[in-house]
C-alpha cells in the first residue's frame, strides 16, 4: 500500500501537495517511497505540520547527512542544523535560484517548514530543471550538454568561493538532464567568450522562469515545502508586509556529473589581453588556483 494516499497534483510538471499525512510516521522503511515521489514531483507540500525542531532534524536525517547554512547565520534558532530566514532581518529569496550550487557538492534537498506566514502575498515559486531542458530545441541542447559554468557565493558577500559546473547535469536517481545554471550563483560560462557567455546565461536563466515549468504555491502557517534541489529552482515572490519566518534543514548534496560529452576548453583568448579583459579575471583566476591545488 502506498505511504501517500491524498496527493493533488498542482501542474502537469512539478509540484504536489498531501494532505491527510503526519510526518512523524515516516520512518527508514519509507525513503525509498518517498524519494520515489519526489523525484516525479520535484516539490511536495504537507499543511498543518507539527514537527518540532528536533522532528525536523531528526526527519531530515533520515535522508542524509545535513548542513548549516556555509556563510548566513541564524537570526532566531541557533541548532547546527536548522537555517532559520526571517523577512525582518533581510531573509527574502527574490531571484532564482537552486542552493548553494558555488559548493562542491551542492544541496541534494530542502525541508522547508513555515513558521510564520504573510495573510497576503509571500508566495514561492518553483521551477522545473527537466522540463526546461527537454523544451529546448536539439542543437541547443548539445551546446549546453557540452559546456560548463563558474559559479560563485557573491550574493552571500563570498564571492572567493567558487565551482565549476556542467551545465547539463545528470540527475543521479532518474538519470534525467537537468539545465543547472542559476541567475542568483551562476557567474560565466567558461568554454565562452565573455561576451557569448552573457548572452547565453542571459537566455538560460530566462528560460527556466516561464510559466510552463512552474507552480506557485500560497503558503499557510505549518505547511512544509520538501524539494529536490537537483532539478529545481525556486524563488520567494517579495510582495508581502509583516514577518515571514522560514526553518530549513538541508541535506548534503552529491557530485555533480555531467549529462553530456565535455569536450572543449576553457576560454583563454590566446592569452591576447586587453581593456576588456576584466571581464576574465575571475574565470582566470579561479582556473589558476585549481592548477595551483593540482
Amino acid at each position: 500500500m502506498s505511504l501517500f494516499t491524498n496527493i493533488s497534483k498542482l501542474s502537469t510538471t512539478i509540484g504536489a501537495e498531501i494532505n491527510d499525512f503526519d510526518l512523524k510516521n515516516v520512518s527508514k522503511d519509507h525513503v525509498q517511497e518517498f524519494r520515489a515521489i519526489l523525484s516525479e514531483h520535484k516539490v511536495l507540500f504537507f499543511p498543518d505540520q507539527e514537527l518540532t525542531i528536533e522532528e525536523h532534524v531528526a526527519f531530515g536525517e533520515l535522508f542524509g547527512e545535513l548542513e548549516g547554512h556555509p556563510h548566513i547565520n541564524n537570526p532566531n534558532v541557533k541548532h547546527p542544523k536548522i537555517f532559520d530566514l526571517a523577512a525582518s532581518t533581510g531573509g527574502i529569496a527574490d531571484e532564482w535560484h537552486t542552493d548553494l550550487t558555488f559548493q562542491k557538492r551542492p544541496a541534494l534537498m530542502s525541508i522547508l517548514k513555515m513558521t510564520a506566514a504573510p495573510d497576503v502575498g509571500g508566495d514561492t515559486m518553483w521551477t522545473d530543471l527537466v522540463a526546461a531542458f527537454k523544451a529546448l530545441s536539439k542543437p541547443m541542447q548539445d551546446l549546453c550538454s557540452s559546456i560548463t559554468a563558474l559559479h560563485d557565493a557573491s550574493p552571500h558577500m563570498h564571492p572567493e568561493k567558487m565551482m565549476i559546473h556542467p551545465v547539463v547535469r545528470k540527475h543521479p536517481d532518474t538519470g534525467e538532464a537537468v539545465l543547472y545554471v542559476n541567475e542568483h550563483f551562476t557567474r560565466r560560462i567558461v568554454e565562452l567568450g565573455h561576451e557569448e557567455s552573457e548572452q547565453l546565461l542571459s537566455f538560460l536563466t530566462k528560460w527556466v522562469q516561464k510559466p510552463d515549468f512552474s507552480v506557485r504555491y500560497k503558503w499557510s502557517k505549518n505547511t512544509i515545502a520538501i524539494w529536490d534541489n537537483r532539478s529545481t529552482q525556486h524563488f520567494v515572490v517579495n510582495n508581502f508586509e509583516g514577518e515571514r519566518i522560514i526553518q530549513r534543514v538541508t541535506v548534503t548534496g552529491d557530485i555533480v556529473e555531467p549529462f553530456g560529452e565535455l569536450n572543449h576548453d576553457a576560454w583563454s583568448n590566446n592569452n591576447k589581453f586587453s581593456a576588456k579583459s576584466r571581464n576574465d579575471l575571475q574565470l582566470i583566476g579561479y582556473l589558476d588556483s585549481q592548477k595551483e591545488n593540482h
